[in-house]
């Protein structure tokens, strides 16, 4: 695995040099791995959802490679970005279906410890999405922890590495993550009962 890890890196770093050839090799050396991190993501979707994990590989894949070619210091950290586009990509296609089928309307939600078994229905994941996009604004790295962790599935020491902090430090912070973000769908789903 030490190999891969370093031929990704490579790859990756004579890519962001502008190696076109660089991206045709590194495809089959992360698609294994993009595509464990989509079917996790899938397996908290409904089982009729319209994207497949190979969808949404597609579509993650396409905004990994288009446009500027960022460099990445290390494969995690390629995995770690691969994770928030595809979380991202989930929310826009709720977002969507959200305003399709309820004119946009929210409805309050209530937050478990496991955050993203709480995302089963459209509304659900849009309202963690929101409050993941708050916990962004107040404290950057819990909120790409929390990401890092539930939607990506990385290991904690794979997220000590992604956000070069000690692995004491991610448990801790996804702790008082998912402290701040309960409490803060909880004040979302409150404010939402009240105005209807």
């Amino acid at each position: 695995m030490a190999v891969g890890d370093e031929s990704v890196t490579a790859l990756l770093h004579a890519w962001a040099q502008g190696d076109r050839d660089a991206l045709d090799r590194l495809t089959p050396l992360v698609y294994g791995e993009l595509h464990r991190l989509a079917s996790a993501y899938m397996r908290h979707e409904r089982s009729d959802h319209t994207l497949s994990p190979t969808a949404l590989i597609s579509e993650a894949f396409l905004r990994l490679v288009g446009g500027e070619h960022p460099a990445y210091d290390h494969r995690v950290q390629f995995f770690a970005v691969a994770a928030r586009h595809m979380r991202r990509i989930l929310i826009d296609h709720a977002r969507r279906r959200t305003a399709d089928k309820r004119g946009g309307q929210n409805r309050p939600v209530t937050f478990d410890e496991e955050l993203v078994a709480v995302a089963g229905g459209f509304e659900e994941l849009v309202a963690l999405n929101d409050a993941l996009e708050a916990l962004t604004a107040v404290d950057e790295r819990k909120a790409r922890a929390v990401e890092l962790h539930y939607f990506g599935g990385m290991t904690l020491k794979e997220i000590a590495a992604a956000l070069s902090v000690h692995e004491n430090t991610v448990v801790r912070d996804l702790r008082l993550a998912q402290a701040w973000l309960y409490q803060h769908v909880r004040e979302a789903a409150d404010r939402g009962v009240g105005a209807s």
